[in-house]
């Protein structure tokens, strides 16, 4: 059984390859990955969607160049 692991993505960023990643892993396409996530700016009190994106940056890494 094959272990899916959430990385950055590499080919398909915008920024930090986030949700370009969170889409490889789920297997979505990755506009509707990123609306969710401009929504979630838009629409959460302070700053709690950039924090978030932040914390993804910076515990999720980046995929390996060997895979």
């Amino acid at each position: 059984m094959e272990t899916r692991r959430l990385y950055r993505s590499r080919e398909d960023r915008m920024l930090s390859g986030v949700a370009g990643g969170i889409a490889e892993y789920f297997g979505v396409d990755p506009t509707l990955v990123r609306l969710a996530l401009f929504f979630g700016l838009l629409f959460t009190t302070g700053p709690l969607a950039p924090l978030v994106y932040l914390i993804l940056v910076w515990i999720i890494p980046k995929r390996p160049i060997s895979e």
